[in-house]
């Protein structure tokens, strides 16, 4: 494994009239050849003047880039596109091009001047294409592809320009679901099988801490930190980057859960290793109320229980009896919380009646 990109006390930001706006400073850390690395940080971090700032898109206001062991401004951009493909987010501008056409960019820096497609170079489109899984875009004009399908003909260019280093800015920022998943697991191989550096900012914080080998967690007060996410998990820079209120964050899985506020708690018995009753609970802790064992030292009342013995069913046991048996949570949901403010009323209505001196 060998260093591809090194910043040494980097500062990242933008010329502006009468000065400079420094988005990010003191930055240090390296790029690794056969690591996927991603890039993670609330809106406005500087994820993307960073990455702009290493595609030499725009100059460091201080600091150095080195890709290769060389200073990145000694390179000539022919160079450059020999080391690094990089992908943006926005590529509205390009049309009345096929998706295949875009692709066959990707050989530009290896075709020449007249850019003429040898064999070789078909043939590594051909493969990026299928790599991506767009072939059957390939005939496609790119104004009729939707944002998705565009995003993927831009890193198919990117393959194709068969760069050890390859820099992606949100690349699964449009793509459904399993397509993120998809992309992100084709970059991690293509990092590993082909010793490629690639490096992309994502929000998508826990695919990222699933499959990259190392994040870099970039903040404006708390600076940049490096590592493998499972030691980023167990010495609690995740939490301290991104946990918020009502966010927990579970070092174990490397995920984030919600946390509910509730109003109320609520009895619940069965089976607690069952899948029934754990997404009951869940469902429960959504709609408002707390799954507890029993009423003591809580505000549950003991004349509604759930019973989810894990056989698949859902039982509301009221004063002792079954009342409500369904298959369906979204059943039982419907029954509890007019059985609990029934007995809530009665209890009100009960307290009201009593005569404290009796």
């Amino acid at each position: 494994m060998s260093i591809s990109i090194e910043l040494k006390n980097l500062t990242t930001g933008y010329k502006v009239k009468g000065g400079e706006k420094v988005i990010a400073r003191g930055l240090n850390a390296s790029l690794n050849s056969g690591e996927m690395i991603c890039l993670l940080g609330p809106n406005g971090a500087g994820k993307s003047t960073l990455l702009r700032t290493l595609a030499a898109f725009q100059p460091a206001l201080g600091g150095t880039v080195e890709v290769m062991g060389q200073n990145i401004k000694k390179y000539q951009s022919k160079e450059l596109a020999q080391l690094m493909s990089v992908v943006l987010t926005d590529n509205s501008d390009i049309k009345n091009m096929t998706a295949e056409e875009v692709v066959a960019m990707g050989r530009s820096p290896y075709t020449g001047f007249w850019g003429k497609l040898r064999e070789k170079d078909k043939l590594v489109v051909k493969k990026s294409l299928g790599w991506v899984g767009i072939e059957e875009l390939a005939p496609r004009k790119m104004q009729t592809l939707s944002d998705g399908e565009r995003q993927k003909v831009m890193i198919a260019k990117a393959i194709a320009q068969e760069t050890p280093i390859i820099l992606l800015d949100e690349p699964t920022a449009y793509l459904d679901y399993p397509s993120k998943i998809a992309m992100m697991l084709l970059l991690h191989r293509l990092a590993k099988a082909l010793k490629k550096t690639v490096f992309m900012s994502t929000h998508d914080l826990e695919h990222a801490l699933q499959v990259a080998d190392q994040v870099w967690l970039l903040d404006h007060e708390k600076g940049l930190t490096t590592g493998m996410p499972e030691d980023l998990s167990i010495d609690g820079s995740i939490e301290e980057y991104f946990a918020k209120e009502n966010m927990q964050f579970d070092r174990e899985s490397c995920t984030f859960s919600i946390e509910h506020e509730t109003a109320r708690d609520i009895i619940v018995e069965g089976k607690k290793d069952s899948l029934e009753y754990r997404l009951c609970c869940k469902a429960l802790m959504r709609n408002g109320m707390k799954p507890v064992a029993s009423a003591e030292g809580t505000n549950a009342t003991t004349d509604v229980t759930i019973k989810i013995p894990g056989d698949g069913t859902y039982r509301l046991i009221e004063k002792g009896k079954e009342t409500v048996k369904v298959e369906k949570m979204a059943h039982l949901l419907h029954m509890i919380v007019p059985a609990i403010t029934k007995y809530h009323i009665s209890a009100i209505r009960e307290a009201a009646e009593m005569n404290q001196y009796e």
